[in-house]
């Protein structure tokens, strides 16, 4: 070590180093710094004291810069939401078994689908060659709940208790038919990969509370079927600098990859590695401009700081039996759906901005009755329990929580329909997902479908309605958050989207 340093030392003060150092006038070092992306990195490595708010704090001062003056205006308006928890369910959770009640099914079992609902709607290539498409009621007994007597299945008698702080959005459609488009419609707002996810643009847009934590993380169940595959692209940056991607936290005993230090050192060691580091990382952004560099600098000023703050926060020694009970005991198993609905609350109280949890084994084609029986069994509990947690602590009046899948199951049975068992195929054109906490209308239910819950009649949401409609409850106006790449600027909900209005308190 101590060569290097003399080295590195030796190296920082040569000749051309200096004349370098002379070639950058105040007005490049300004732009550099203060006024460029370079200001978020070098106010990384000494807190929020530098800068303060930098975002509010120079909102009237123009740069001539269009990026460095949309992050100045931000946030537009007072936000109503200061951090998210979007608890997704991949694979698509059914509607019929869940939210949607239709009791006229009950006398259609096994009728084909009418040509008058369908209307020709495409269907994916794994019932197309069905022969008929037979209708099935949900095997579900449903009952009403709570002072809003929102229908609730049998299946979530957790969820039914806290039915009076959700918005229920029975109205939701997309365009994807297939799981891995869905699902990156649906985070990033488009269906091809390499577009920035949600809390990505949300980082950007905001910035961080909390200096020794990522503003998003993301936490995957280690007990979710692995029916679908998650690909690591949906919590990325895309295009955005890759300060802004989603950090996924583990189970185990290294919850996050290549944090901790390799044997035989010590944090003391790694502080003067990343006081050089910055040095050199400094010199080759002044030659180059590079905005990654930036972006490099505060990663590693991040990591060294989450060596502390990451034990910390993972740690659930210090929680009462009561609140694993509330949770259920699934929560005391690090990883399992329960665990991370009980660390996101945790890391929402230390002021993360973005909590994603990702659940898998929602994808019933077949044996449905119990497969969803099964995933019900894994998350209705904990899903209560943290919208519970979060209001008794004072949480949920500025936190969004969010939960629903990328699209909907069909009304009739994929392949064979027994009078015990059965499937539904993937249905976009309308299911349900649910909001509840800030700024959201509780114990509402908003939208409409048809008897067979294949179309809507009433208050369609859009994919990009829902996310214009978190970017407004963080205080973005969805058509001013932008990012220009290989020539255009591009936003979260392309050249779509509209609030929902009708649903904000």
């Amino acid at each position: 070590m101590s060569n290097f340093h003399h080295d590195e030392e030796f190296r920082l003060h040569t000749p051309e180093f200096n004349e370098l150092n002379k070639k950058l006038d105040r007005r490049q070092f300004l732009t550099k710094t203060s006024l460029g992306l370079g200001a978020l990195a070098v106010g990384s490595l000494f807190g929020n004291s530098l800068f303060g708010n930098a975002p509010k704090a120079a909102a009237a001062a123009s740069t001539g810069d269009l990026e460095a003056d949309i992050l100045r205006a931000l946030p537009h308006f007072a936000p109503k939401a200061k951090r998210v928890v979007y608890l997704f369910q991949s694979g698509g959770p059914s509607q019929f078994e869940l939210f949607d009640y239709k009791p006229k099914l009950s006398t259609m079992f096994g009728q084909n689908l009418p040509d008058s609902v369908r209307k020709g709607q495409r269907l994916t290539g794994m019932s197309a060659n069905q022969s008929a498409l037979p209708m099935v009621p949900s095997f579900c007994k449903f009952n009403q709940h709570g002072q809003s007597q929102t229908w609730m299945s049998e299946l979530m008698p957790h969820t039914a208790q806290v039915v009076d702080d959700l918005c229920i959005i029975k109205s939701m459609h997309s365009e994807a038919i297939n799981h891995d488009p869905a699902i990156t419609f649906f985070q990033t707002g488009n269906q091809l990969p390499g577009r920035p996810s949600i809390g990505s643009w949300i980082s950007y847009g905001l910035g961080s509370d909390n200096q020794n934590l990522p503003t998003f993380i993301v936490l995957v169940s280690k007990n979710g079927q692995k029916d679908q595959p998650l690909y690591a692209r949906l919590w990325g940056n895309g295009f955005l600098p890759s300060r802004h991607q989603g950090v996924q936290f583990r189970a185990g005993k290294d919850p996050v990859l290549y944090l901790n230090n390799p044997d035989g050192y010590d944090g003391k060691d790694r502080k003067e590695m990343l006081e050089y580091l910055s040095k050199l990382n400094q010199l080759q952004n002044a030659a180059y401009g590079d905005p990654e560099v930036d972006a490099r600098i505060a990663q590693y000023e991040m990591a060294y700081r989450m060596q502390t703050s990451v034990p910390e926060v993972m740690s659930t020694a210090d929680e009462p039996d009561e609140v694993f009970e509330m949770y259920g005991p699934d929560s005391r198993d690090s990883g399992t759906y329960a665990a991370n609905c009980l660390l996101a609350r945790k890391l929402l109280e230390k002021d993360v901005k973005f909590v994603q949890l990702y659940h898998q084994g929602w994808d019933q084609h077949t044996n449905l009755p119990g497969g969803i029986a099964t995933q019900c069994k894994a998350t209705d509990q904990a899903t209560a329990a943290l919208i519970k947690d979060l209001k008794r602590r004072g949480l949920l009046e500025d936190t969004l929580v969010i939960w629903g899948g990328e699209f909907g199951r069909t009304v009739y049975s994929q392949g064979k329909l027994t009078a015990n068992d059965y499937g539904r195929d993937h249905h976009p054109r309308c299911f349900t997902m649910w909001m509840a906490g800030a700024g959201v209308k509780p114990g509402i239910t908003y939208g409409e479908t048809d008897d067979f819950s294949y179309n809507i009649t009433k208050d369609p949401v859009h994919v990009h309605d829902f996310q214009a409609t978190l970017l407004h409850l963080m205080g973005i106006d969805h058509e001013r958050l932008t990012y220009k790449f290989q020539g255009r600027r591009f936003r979260l909900t392309d050249v779509e989207g509209k609030v929902v209005s009708n649903i904000l308190s």
